[in-house]
């Protein structure tokens, strides 16, 4: 099954350009699901369709289209943790209605969106999901989830759990307020199961991320710094749409002024992205709207290509193996040496680059061994592992 994400800064054009891959594959005879992680939902516009909440719609053969119900997912995934937050607010004294926004966390829709994707992918129904993500920040934010709290809950949770079951009585009379039972503890632990794999199918072999921009100096940054964080939380991205171009062919002075800064820019994008293919898409006079149209654009835009290729080679995290234990390979493409910073925490390993920051837990092999140093070089982290060193019978190390 084929996973595409799409993203880029808001008003890009990211949705239009996700509905019409999707409705180029399903043309092609391909079952295809696109659903939508943004909480301002305008997929069925795109398509110029009703589609209600809920279960996916299908709009034409093939075709279906999703606009998740956060409500129902909201009760599925959350509603046991809400439920111990709302009595100790109700204890503390918070207006009922105050308690019942304060329990909702920030970005539900979209994590709920996810989990929606989970079930979807585990149906085995489809042959392609494509997702239209939110803007670049919050899918940044997004992705990164699973992965933190996975970490949360492998090292935290634990003791959290064994600490309130031992000190419960003394707890809740010292403080007046109830301890989180099993059943908060449960619910979380289903919750990081569940986002463990959307994380797992988000960042697997068949399943890519795919950046829209439009020919703006400042958007072009914006998407050469997703690059490097994608790349930093372990997910593929295997290509770039450069949305409203404008053609060279019959512009007058004005337009002719817009094609050379156009032309400038997208010679900085071809850059920053090599190897990469950079997909066009011309701007025009109206907004292609229903699945005849954003056929006609996706076709355009992929110009013979393959849009549901699998990307080649390894993912952005790889192990090789020296004489001397091994190297650890991160891809950072667009990073500097002094962006970079890095430390190691038990087994994991500390990666910042600019405000990210990834806790990469090491593979077995990688965990015993110890850092022997670091580089960035040609866009990607090199970290070299050695064995530890031991001491001998005089207490002196050695390897």
């Amino acid at each position: 099954m084929r996973i595409l994400m799409f993203t880029g800064k808001g008003g890009v054009g990211k949705s239009t350009v996700a509905a019409a891959t999707a409705a180029l594959s399903a043309r092609r005879g391909l079952r295809t699901l696109v659903m939508s992680t943004d909480a301002a939902h305008s997929l069925a516009d795109a398509y110029g369709a009703q589609v209600p909440d809920g279960r996916p719609t299908e709009i034409t053969a093939g075709l279906f289209v999703q606009q998740v119900d956060a409500q129902r997912r909201f009760e599925e995934s959350w509603a046991d943790i809400q439920r111990y937050l709302l009595s100790v607010l109700e204890v503390v004294g918070v207006d009922p209605v105050a308690a019942e926004e304060l329990t909702v966390i920030p970005g539900a829709e979209e994590v709920l969106a996810l989990l929606e994707l989970r079930q979807q992918a585990r149906s085995g129904v489809w042959d392609v999901i494509v997702i239209d993500c939110a803007p670049t920040a919050e899918t940044l934010r997004l992705l990164a989830l699973p992965e933190a709290l996975g970490w949360y809950m492998q090292r935290m949770l634990p003791m959290q759990r064994r600490l309130t079951k031992a000190l419960k009585p003394v707890l809740t009379k010292a403080a007046g307020v109830p301890m989180p039972g099993d059943t908060v503890f449960d619910a979380v632990e289903r919750l990081h199961a569940e986002l463990g794999e959307v994380r797992a199918l988000l960042a697997g072999p068949e399943a890519s991320v795919r950046l829209v921009l439009t020919p703006e100096r400042v958007v072009a940054v914006e998407a050469r710094r997703s690059f490097t964080t994608l790349s930093l939380y372990g997910y593929r991205v295997d290509g770039v749409v450069a949305n409203r171009v404008f053609p060279a062919e019959g512009a007058d002075d004005w337009r002719a002024g817009w094609v050379l800064a156009q032309d400038e820019v997208l010679a900085e994008v071809d850059g920053s992205f090599p190897g990469m293919p950079v997909w066009r898409s011309v701007y025009r006079p109206r907004e292609p709207v229903g699945v005849p149209a954003l056929v006609g654009l996706a076709e355009e835009v992929y110009a013979g290509h393959d849009p549901l290729a699998v990307p080649a080679g390894e993912g952005p995290f790889r192990v090789t193996r020296t004489a001397e234990g091994a190297i650890a390979h991160l891809a950072l493409p667009g990073a500097d040496r002094d962006q970079v910073h890095l430390g190691r925490n038990g087994d994991d390993l500390v990666v910042t680059v600019g405000s990210y920051r990834r806790l990469l837990t090491l593979p077995a092999g990688l965990a015993r061994l110890q850092v022997a140093g670091a580089r960035v070089e040609q866009g990607e982290l090199q970290v070299r592992f050695r064995e530890r060193e031991v001491a001998n019978e005089t207490g002196e190390e050695q390897p």
